[in-house]
């Protein structure tokens, strides 16, 4: 398998963010990434997709309903090749639309809280739990979490010069829903992105860029493992890129904290070896491996309950149970335990 860095998240001017894509490419390569998506509120630019200095330029589309009070239901739409607004006052009906067009669908900020510090800081979750035919939910937002602890002006001020202070992880409610809906029989792929805008903030005696793009990219990404290396041809590795993404053959790292690359999460059954994302019936007993790029905090759930740990690079679990299996990581970084790396499931039946 080969691994490629992505951030699915960004806004430019076509709706609130403050850099061109030029500029949000430019950051991507900077930060490491092999491709970026831009996902403007209900709007689709077309033409801009291709390679640009080494990165993937992808255009996504963040959907929602601008009249709905209160705000809700934001869904980030992926590989529709146009902008599906239409359609965004009835969820199910988009959803539909999406997946006629063989795109994704993804719930973003699925839990969304507003910051009392600002009027225009507002919460928007995802309520449409009971839509059918998401493809998978943003398990972890930047830019949500760190609204999250804008309780009041101290620590707001404190937060916005140094975040990494705050920033710990998804939030538990969004992994509750995550292992809800997988245990009710639901495939749902998790991604993490940055959502970034670089919005300009003039507030008192603060006048900052809330976060560059450079920053952000550094931060929460999806890591998509391929089957085939890239090879520069656009339409080719879009391809290959979605039907990963699509197949939760991917994991959620912040690599900020520590590089995330190389991390594998795999099942044996028999003499087959299964991913991220992979579904199976099992041949008598399973054996899970975990192998982390440094040394963390390692945790195995079972159907959303811890049933081994340990801490360093590498795991390794036997079971014969039937379920859903997924890995969390976490390491220290500025005096607290933060969570490092979140895989997708494996499903076995």
């Amino acid at each position: 398998m080969f691994e490629i860095i992505t951030n699915l998240h960004s806004h430019t001017p076509y709706s609130d963010g403050e850099g061109w894509h030029r500029e949000i490419v430019s950051a991507a390569r900077q930060a490491g990434l092999n491709a970026v998506a831009v996902t403007d509120h209900n709007v689709f630019v077309h033409g801009i997709e291709g390679y640009y200095e080494g990165v993937m330029l992808l255009a996504g589309e963040e959907v929602h309903d601008c009249l709905r009070r209160p705000q809700s239901n934001h869904c980030l739409v992926y590989n529709a090749n146009d902008g599906l607004s239409p359609f965004a006052a009835h969820p199910q009906k988009m959803i539909d639309e999406v997946k006629r067009r063989e795109g994704m669908a993804f719930a973003a900020h699925p839990y969304d809280f507003a910051s009392p510090v600002d009027d225009d800081l507002g919460g928007y979750p995802w309520t449409e739990w009971e839509v059918k035919g998401l493809t998978g939910i943003e398990i972890w937002n930047y830019m949500t979490e760190f609204k999250r602890h804008l309780v009041n002006y101290p620590i707001a001020a404190l937060a916005i010069f140094f975040p990494s202070l705050f920033i710990a992880g998804p939030f538990k409610e969004t992994l509750r829903k995550w292992d809800e809906l997988a245990a009710n029989g639901h495939r749902v792929v998790a991604i993490g992105n940055a959502d970034a805008h670089a919005a300009k903030v003039h507030k008192a005696f603060i006048k900052r860029v809330i976060f560059d793009y450079d920053y952000l990219f550094r931060c929460v990404n999806t890591h998509v493992l391929i089957d085939k290396p890239i090879t520069k041809n656009f339409e080719r590795d879009k391809k290959m890129l979605y039907s990963a993404l699509g197949a939760g053959h991917c994991f959620v790292g912040y690599d900020l904290i520590a590089p995330t690359k190389g991390f594998v999460f795999s099942a044996r059954s028999g003499s087959d070896t299964f991913m991220m994302g992979d579904e199976f019936k099992r041949r008598g007993a399973v054996t899970f491996q975990v192998k982390c790029p440094a040394i963390g905090s390692i945790r195995l759930l079972h159907n959303g309950r811890v049933i081994a740990s340990g801490l360093g690079r590498e795991l390794e679990f036997h079971t014969v149970e039937p379920g859903v299996y997924r890995v969390e990581v976490y390491r220290p970084f500025r005096l607290l335990n933060r969570g490092w790396i979140f895989s997708n499931p494996i499903y076995v039946r």
